[in-house]
């Protein structure tokens, strides 16, 4: 972890849960003890708000999986910063590799709704990662790097702007890299972000789970998780806070 730098933790439910299920989830979550780390969930958009209900007067913050870079218009089926705002979320994921492969999202996408986001007051959470075949080839970190350049708007940082970095190889995969390849990726993306970023969150996600998570959370410049199948099960999302 980063000295001075509060941890967190976040779920990412993907396309999962019944609204009983989402409800429950949050509610198991915002009634564990304080954690010495911020907790993050972010349900699918027709959970949110339920989600914020349940988790209304807690120290657990609400976050959304995407937003559109527009804050209205002709766009069916999208979701605005704005309105995530509005019903109280204070997070957005932007760029998973999920989006990026299969939705096409570029860097230059990714960037524009990152801006949309800050617009908007919400901390965006600016996914990075390389797949198997760059890793194999050695180009894991130029690709990342390259990445980081592209996605993040001036101001990111600042605004209190939080990159996570998932090997797309290691998403929902039970695999994960070795802690020594995580902590040299973290230094990396650490030093594109330069002086500005010394104090950004730099999460770590890729098959983190309670078995694994408190090497990985302690390693330089891992400051959280973004926890993608272990979150849809409160004992082990909490167990993986605990962790830090």
């Amino acid at each position: 972890m980063t000295p001075g730098v509060r941890p967190l933790i976040a779920g990412n439910w993907k396309m999962n849960g019944t609204l009983a299920e989402a409800i429950d989830l949050a509610r198991s979550v915002a009634a564990a003890p304080p954690q010495k780390a911020d907790l993050l969930v972010c349900p699918p958009f027709v959970h949110l708000v339920p989600v914020a209900g349940a988790l209304l007067k807690t120290e657990v913050a609400l976050g959304a999986q995407d937003c559109h870079a527009a804050g209205k218009g002709a766009h069916t089926g999208d979701v605005s910063a704005p309105m995530l705002a509005d019903l109280g979320a204070r997070y957005v994921i932007l760029g998973h590799s999920e989006r990026r492969a299969d939705h096409g999202e570029t860097d230059a996408t990714v960037r524009a709704k990152a801006e949309a986001a800050l617009a908007a007051k919400l901390i965006p959470v600016v996914c990075v990662g390389e797949s198997e075949a760059e890793r194999l080839s050695g180009q894991a970190e130029s690709v990342v790097a390259t990445q980081l350049a592209g996605s993040l708007p001036q101001g990111f940082a600042a605004a209190g702007g939080v990159v996570a970095y998932e090997p797309v190889w290691a998403i929902g995969t039970g695999r994960t890299p070795t802690e020594e390849d995580i902590a040299a990726m973290h230094a990396r993306i650490r030093a594109e972000l330069g002086a500005e970023g010394a104090g950004l969150r730099i999460l770590y996600g890729g098959s983190m789970k309670p078995s694994n998570a408190a090497g990985i959370l302690a390693l330089p410049n891992v400051d959280g998780g973004l926890i993608g199948g272990a979150s849809l099960k409160a004992d082990d999302f909490l167990a993986i806070a605990k962790a830090v």
